[in-house]
């Protein structure tokens, strides 16, 4: 009954776009680098993800595209050269371990990541996917609210999670 409740809830929402806050759609990759490696796009090279010059936003964009083109291990290299206490590293160590089949650590991950950062809504959207994928509507619900409370209404984070929950389909990005 609950489940039927929580679906009939996600479909009875207001439908928006999945539009927002530059988690809209997978980024397109610029350069193709070799495992650990980032293109800088200041100096047009292919450089070790440990490189000083390379910014934690250089890290995190190659570290999503990496992700949402499936190749999660090289993702997570990337994401070692990162600051570990950062709630979008550890979302995405979440998310890639998710995807790897990885589902405990994944869940450890996320809620680091919610414990550094609670209004993190892309990491309660992705971690509210796995809820899905694993059948705990109720729980996925939880964080759809949460979602919402933190201003995501009308988010992808907000979108992707509604539709996870109403039609059990996840998203790659």
């Amino acid at each position: 009954m609950r489940v039927i409740l929580a679906v009939a809830l996600a479909l009875s929402l207001p439908s928006t776009a999945f539009a927002a806050g530059g988690e809209s759609s997978p980024p397109k990759p610029v350069v193709s680098c070799e495992s650990g490696m980032v293109y800088d796009k200041k100096t047009k090279k292919c450089l070790s993800a440990t490189n000083h010059r390379l910014t934690p936003d250089d890290l995190y964009q190659t570290v999503r595209e990496l992700a949402y083109s499936g190749a999660y291990e090289d993702a997570q290299i990337v994401l070692a050269a990162m600051p570990q206490d950062d709630d979008r590293t550890l979302t995405y160590m979440g998310y890639t371990n998710r995807k790897m089949g990885n589902i405990k650590a994944s869940e450890v991950f996320y809620s680091r990541a919610l414990q550094v950062n609670p209004a993190n809504i892309l990491a309660r959207s992705y971690m509210g996917q796995g809820m899905v994928e694993q059948g705990h509507i109720a729980d996925a619900m939880a964080q759809l609210r949460a979602i919402r409370s933190y201003g995501g209404t009308g988010t992808w984070a907000e979108a992707s999670l509604r539709t996870a929950i109403a039609t059990g389909q996840t998203f790659n990005y």
